[in-house]
């Protein structure tokens, strides 16, 4: 150890901490296990809301949405099926990035990642009670939770915390049981609704397949034809229900033999989810009678205020003008469809509140947070991390009490920190070649940048309203950063890396709120407002960059300082252009110029990110754990 930590003691050895309580975790997850986990996190609410608020913002074109977020995702994963077969940790995807660029970049896309991973079961309870209201309208006012609706959220919440504390073995098979319903039940509505209703004509209304912006949702702010495709992406919901590939990869220190089944689960999972999310768009667009909807037909957004809001596929079978046999069928799907309100997107909770208990786990795995949340407990699995990710997803629904809201948010934040995919990839094959690959990308020289691309992209389309919550709710992260990661594992005296963070957090949060009240809650351009803002991200980023490389005294903590430049510079950078892009308040940049600046700045991170990764002491512990294994 070296380093001057708090007066009179020393910096602690920021390696791979979690290595012995990893030891403690039962692995028994199988490979269908694996692959059930990841197809049960895709396939939740997603189906049931996403195609109608797709529709809203692109219309017949939304299909496109729906296919390019899918390749996307596809080349996001494979980068990841490498890192999960390589190394199989639990919480794996937040602890990667320590692996390959120590703690600084490491906690802020830890971070990142952490907002989003321990929200989603409260997303998947809150797209349960919504779709449930259509059986008890008090539930929501206007598409939100009523405080009665927030009551029956927090008691779905409270039996996953159960069916979790019981134990990956009661949650493999619990989930693979669900897994086959999960997968069944939107196959058949497909075929029902293209087989009986498919209108063809429904795909080019409202303008033609790219609909006029006066007839999508995101026309009035100038996003319409192909942008809306792209801006539907992270804003509707479409990038959110593809995101669940990564619980193959977070439970992969629970897996039997997770060296092959991590990347047949990731991509297995994805490629089912491409062709049942494309397909439900393509029979939720076929199936809209526009007449019994009571809305102007090609009126995409007044999808939006009808019937199908609360319930989108259930009040297509349940106002569909059929008769007969079909009228017959049509009424009990719909009935099978409030139940699969409840089962779908329960399932998904379940697995993300387990995913979320292991990005804690990861999160003091790293160090940044106290070993405490190591504790494993009687059932094996890590307690007083699934009891902080309970606590957490509960106060998740309080701000943001809709579906849709909490969608782009916890989109764009999980999506942010996928562009380390394809960095840790690359970087890992330059730092520690020795590594052994059961799963071996091929074309990793191109791929991987692509995956990296691929997120910056989607992170960049979610528009500048979206990614102004992530960027300062990353920033403030920092706070945490120099109350606890510095002084204990840099060697930063404790006092001044309170003060820097209270710096941080003042600083970012005044300048948020200067911004969110200047522009009419991100409603309007204000320059001189978002000046100030940049000012004060660049100002703090700054100074945190220097108090870290003059006052922490370890080398460690110097190599950490170079290897988190690139991803600083590029959060700048890529708010600056999400504000004066097409999809920001100031959009002087037009569409598709700024989508090309945007894939220019995101391969210039990746290369940055590649060239300045380092052989972490992580890594360094990662390959004797692994080198002992071999060995035994």
């Amino acid at each position: 150890m070296s380093g001057q930590g708090q007066p009179g003691g020393e910096a602690r050895r920021a390696g791979d901490i979690g290595a012995e309580s990893d030891k403690l975790l039962r692995r028994s997850l199988g490979k269908f296990e694996l692959l059930y986990l990841s197809l049960g996190g895709i396939i939740g609410s997603g189906w049931l809301l996403g195609p109608l608020i797709t529709a809203q913002y692109a219309g017949g074109s939304a299909i496109l949405s729906w296919i390019i977020a899918g390749i996307f995702t596809i080349f996001i994963g494979l980068a990841y099926a490498e890192l999960g077969s390589a190394i199989p940790k639990s919480g794996g995807i937040v602890r990667y990035p320590h692996y390959t660029h120590g703690g600084i970049a490491g906690f802020i896309l830890t971070w990142a990642y952490f907002l989003s991973a321990v929200s989603v079961p409260a997303i998947e309870a809150m797209g349960t009670v919504t779709y449930l209201s259509s059986l008890y309208p008090p539930l929501t006012s206007n598409g939100v939770l009523t405080p009665l609706g927030i009551a029956v959220a927090y008691l779905l919440l409270i039996a996953f915390f159960i069916i979790n504390y019981a134990g990956v073995n009661v949650l493999g098979k619990t989930i693979h049981g669900l897994g086959w319903w999960k997968l069944i039940i939107p196959v058949i509505t497909i075929v029902i609704l293209l087989v009986t209703v498919l209108h063809p004509n429904n795909f080019t209304l409202g303008g033609g397949f790219f609909p006029s912006a006066e007839y999508v949702a995101g026309g009035s702010s100038g996003i319409a034809g192909f942008a809306a495709v792209l801006y539907a992406i992270p804003t509707t919901g479409v990038i959110f229900s593809y995101l669940g590939f990564r619980q193959a990869v977070e439970y992969g220190g629970e897996g039997k033999n997770p060296q092959k089944d991590i990347p047949f689960a990731v991509i297995g999972s994805l490629l089912i989810a491409l062709a049942v999310y494309t397909l439900l768009q393509v029979s939720f667009i076929g199936a809209i009678d526009w007449n019994h909807l009571n809305v102007t037909p090609g009126n995409w957004t007044g999808l939006g205020s009808s019937v199908l809001s609360s319930g989108p596929f259930y009040e297509i079978l349940r106002t569909s003008p059929v008769t007969g046999a079909a009228l017959a069928l049509f009424t009990v799907w719909a009935y099978i469809l409030l139940l699969d309100a409840v089962v779908s997107p329960s399932g998904t909770g379940l697995i993300y509140l387990g995913t979320g208990a292991r990005t804690v786990y990861g999160f003091a795995a790293n160090g940044y947070l106290p070993e405490v949340f190591l504790r494993i407990g009687r059932t094996r699995i890590p307690i007083l991390s699934l009891i902080a990710a309970t606590v957490i997803a509960a106060i998740f629904m309080l701000p943001f009490p809709s579906w849709q809201s909490l969608a782009g948010f916890i989109s764009s934040a999980t999506v942010f920190t996928y562009i380390m995919g394809g960095i840790g990839l690359e970087t890992l094959r330059r730092t520690a070649p020795e590594l052994q690959r059961p799963y071996r990308l091929p074309g990793a020289k191109v791929l991987a940048p692509i995956a990296t691309l691929a997120a910056g992209l989607i992170v960049y389309w979610s528009g500048f309203a979206t990614l102004y919550y992530v960027i300062s709710a990353i920033m403030l992260g920092m706070t945490l950063f120099f109350a606890y990661y510095t002084y204990k594992y840099l060697g930063m005296n404790k006092g001044a890396s309170i003060a820097i963070g209270v710096i941080n957090l003042v600083a970012v949060l005044g300048s948020a709120y200067y911004l969110y009240n200047s522009t009419s809650a991100l409603s309007t351009a204000n320059n001189l407002a978002f000046a100030v803002y940049m000012t004060s991200l660049l100002a703090i980023t700054v100074l945190d960059l220097a108090v870290l490389r003059f006052l922490a005294k370890t080398d460690e903590a110097r190599r950490e300082v170079k290897a988190s430049v690139w991803l600083l510079a590029y959060i700048l950078l890529i708010t600056v252009l999400s504000y004066f892009g097409s999809f920001g308040l100031n959009p002087i940049i037009p569409f598709p110029t700024d989508t090309v600046v945007a894939t220019v700045l995101t391969l210039g991170a990746h290369y940055g990110a590649v060239y300045t990764g380092f052989r972490t002491q992580a890594i360094e512990d990662v390959l004797e754990e692994l080198k002992q294994l071999t060995q035994s």
